[in-house]
């Protein structure tokens, strides 16, 4: 009996494979999701695009935390998305308390509404989104042409999407730690801080969770994502 045949992966999947475990037909990949684990995580500035804004982020993470930078995107509507490359995967929960600690280290005076924190959904670019327009990763210093139409009009080629990636590193499980180490001591946020020392103890997810729940310091949004969270943990008991 045969087996399944196999296509080889275009350039393009390769990439998104490496960086975040897209289209991966790994076991240990799918065991990672089935967990709820992401290797990656995505922030969205729209409403407007306003690439002078994010960038500042953009660069920080490089200069002041030595990490690599982030793919920039367009989102193909109204934004621009930084999309991290994780070490390893981990909880949705840790990986947003990393971003959103970013968020309010280089962007806390941008309003809430402006911004979103997701991990990687199903659509990342290259994808059409409304007629005529696609969502595309792009360089860097192409970024500041899309401030006013963050899309393409036509798709972009594969290749030439590839050609982004493949600049682009994950990030050092070495150098992720020690960034979280920087952002607890400027003190960015309670949430990041109790989920990193959470982390750190080796906590569970619902007792992670549940501590952010709890915390009155914890902006209510915070709190309500965390109660989100807690309901498909319901059945989740430690085995100690």
């Amino acid at each position: 009996q045969s087996g399944p045949i196999l296509t080889p992966m275009s350039r393009l999947q390769s990439e998104l494979q490496r960086l975040y475990g897209a289209h991966s037909p790994a076991g240990a990949d799918r065991a990672a999701a089935a967990k709820g684990q992401v290797q990656a995580v995505v922030l969205e500035l729209a409403r407007p695009a306003d690439w002078t804004v994010l960038s500042t982020l953009w660069r920080g993470v490089q200069a002041d935390l030595n990490l690599p930078a982030p793919a920039i995107a367009v989102n193909g509507i109204d934004g621009f998305q930084l999309w991290f490359s994780l070490p390893a995967p981990m909880s949705a929960a840790q990986a947003r308390a990393f971003v959103d600690a970013l968020r309010l280290r280089y962007l806390r005076d941008i309003p809430n509404d402006r911004l979103r924190i997701t991990p990687p959904i199903d659509a990342m670019p290259p994808q059409p989104t409304l007629e005529g327009q696609w969502s595309s990763f792009v360089a860097a210093d192409l970024a500041p042409v899309f401030a006013d139409e963050p899309w393409l009009d036509l798709p972009p080629g594969e290749d030439g999407q590839a050609d982004v990636l493949c600049r682009l590193e994950r990030i050092k499980s070495a150098d992720f730690r020690v960034a979280l180490e920087r952002l607890v001591i400027a003190d960015t946020a309670p949430p990041v801080s109790i989920a990193l020392k959470a982390d750190s103890a080796g906590l569970d997810p619902e007792r992670f969770l549940r501590q952010v729940l709890n915390d009155e310091s914890v902006a209510l949004g915070l709190r309500i994502e965390a109660a989100k969270a807690l309901l498909p943990l319901s059945g989740y008991r430690r085995r100690d």
